[in-house]
């Protein structure tokens, strides 16, 4: 199995405003985009977020490279986001070296406001001289669908990045896809002796967590699923499986959480050997293996969770 173009998904449904279809053009996305162009931080920001080109990254073509690709009618994005690091034992040793100074020259040491006073000015006296960290989040909006895609380890910085999505393109509305089955429930039924539905098969890692205020976890890595032991944890043990990795018709490997997020995707090897344009075409490949197997998986795991859960 080789690594997609995407490592995680977080889905979200689009639409319009008014609860209308989302129909904005291309070049409407871009133009929004472009209002947001990511600009590294100045040298007391702790933190800048900003699109960039998705084939080149922050710099292609003089950062001028189109913020949107289309890529077989599949939309594809980044978010750039860059963080001053500043360890807090570093901010504490200036905070300390400000409070000593202030004592000497007033003669008592800080209140509670003083010393938050101190701390802000001990950070804006160290963001100039502070590491910066950059992380990319990859975008991907399927407009015939009508779904949006981001490539997150993590709620928070996928709710993030689709904040700043709604912020840029006028009229768009974002939800998370929701299922009438909640996750939890199919992974405990699938490991508890039930089969998943044909398309999907059982892997070798899950984690199962307690209910109770114990919150207990055990956790499978490399090892069989179809066990006594493991069916023992979820039928009388009261644990519910919070991860379980998943292939889907052989082809695409994935571990599904019970948040309904995707996450460690690979690709069989083969798909990739399939492409023989795609050291040529490089970016252009990548993201159309990938968008072409992920558009048939997501549908496919929504069905395998008794479809989308409707909303008022």
């Amino acid at each position: 199995m080789a690594l997609l173009m995407f490592k995680n998904l977080v889905v979200y449904r689009l639409s319009g405003l008014g609860g209308e279809p989302w129909g904005a053009t291309l070049t409407e996305v871009e133009d929004g985009l472009s209002k947001a162009r990511f600009v590294p931080c100045m040298a007391t920001q702790p933190l800048s977020a900003g699109w960039v080109s998705p084939r080149h990254g922050e710099g292609g073509e003089g950062g001028t490279a189109p913020l949107v690709e289309s890529i077989g009618g599949q939309w594809l994005m980044r978010l750039m986001v860059e963080q001053k690091v500043l360890p807090s034992a570093v901010v504490k040793r200036r905070v300390e070296e400000l409070a000593k100074k202030s004592e000497q020259a007033t003669g008592r040491k800080p209140g509670k406001r003083h010393a938050k006073e101190l701390k802000e000015e001990a950070v804006l006296a160290l963001l100039p001289q502070a590491f910066t960290k950059q992380a990319s989040v990859n975008v991907w909006m399927d407009t015939k669908a009508q779904l949006l895609m981001i490539d997150a380890s993590s709620a928070k910085r996928a709710e993030e990045a689709a904040t700043m999505l709604v912020q840029s393109l006028e009229g768009l509305a974002l939800r998370l896809v929701q299922t009438t089955l909640s996750p939890a429930a199919a992974m405990t039924a699938w490991l508890a002796g039930g089969e998943p539905p044909s398309a999907f098969s059982v892997d070798r890692e899950c984690e199962l967590k307690s209910a109770d205020e114990m919150k207990s976890v055990v956790r499978y890595a490399r090892h069989p699923l179809d066990t006594e032991e493991v069916r023992a944890h979820v039928l009388s043990g009261g644990k519910q499986p919070t991860r379980l990795a998943l292939t889907w018709k052989g082809r695409v490997s994935f571990v599904l959480t019970d948040t309904l997020q995707i996450k460690k995707l690979s690709v069989d090897d083969g798909l990739f050997d399939a492409g023989s344009s795609r050291a040529d075409e490089g970016f252009d490949a990548d993201a159309a293996i990938a968008t072409g197997e992920l558009r048939q998986l997501i549908p496919d795991l929504v069905a395998a969770l008794d479809g989308e859960l409707a909303t008022a």
